[in-house]
């Protein structure tokens, strides 16, 4: 790893205003949602492509460290359903991050069907487009999933990328790479969607006023 002072353990200091140093991250805080996603996924026979709903939080976690090493981010969760059903399609929750010391760019992501992942990649502050990814068996943007998924169902490689629309909008396209028990060819399990804000972020609580 590049940069790496020789004091791992003096901490800088930090802006309280999470929401004032997310660098590209600044774009994506807040409430959005969307009505058009498009899902392409296995299906016993091949694959299936199936438009969704989504409703996509995310606010402002007060500064964190490691050492010389400091964050700002965004805590989220998404929750996405089938259009007119109440049953949940897909669940998501985790944090994006962003150091502005090396314009690294992290998304953590913690899936209920027992898995997780860490994509990572870098950007500038003012960036309007980053791609992150994660490989299987990487020990920093790596992916981690429950033995069965491992043996029938195994990810080896993850794609995000974002782009900040000049309408405000902002558009993720992920790509997911799975290695199918009996299948010859690996599949690609793709979710693109643009969603649209429906409420600003609250300040983190570092920033909030007193009383």
């Amino acid at each position: 790893m590049r940069d790496i002072p020789s004091d791992i353990y003096t901490e800088p200091e930090a802006d309280p205003d999470t929401l004032a140093n997310l660098g590209p991250l600044t774009h994506l805080a807040g409430v959005w949602e969307g009505e058009a996603g498009a899902d392409v996924h296995l299906f016993v026979d091949g694959s299936e492509s199936d438009a969704y709903v989504e409703h996509y939080e995310l606010q402002p976690i007060d500064p964190q460290t490691n050492g010389p090493q400091l964050f700002y981010g965004l805590r989220y969760h998404t929750h996405i359903t089938k259009p007119d059903e109440i049953e949940t399609f897909h669940d998501q929750a985790g944090y994006w991050l962003w150091q502005p010391a090396t314009g690294m760019v992290i998304q953590t992501i913690a899936i209920p069907r027992g898995q997780t992942v860490m994509v990572g990649g870098e950007a500038a502050a003012d960036a309007t487009e980053f791609e992150l990814k994660a490989s299987l068996g990487s020990p920093t943007f790596g992916i981690c999933s429950n033995p069965f998924l491992d043996h029938a169902f195994r990810t080896t490689e993850v794609t995000v990328r974002v782009r900040v629309n000049p309408d405000g909008t902002w558009t993720y396209d992920e790509d997911t790479l799975i290695e199918v028990l009996g299948r010859d060819e690996p599949f690609h399990h793709t979710d693109r969607h643009t969603l649209h804000k429906v409420a600003e972020p609250a300040p983190n609580p570092l920033a909030q006023p007193a009383g």
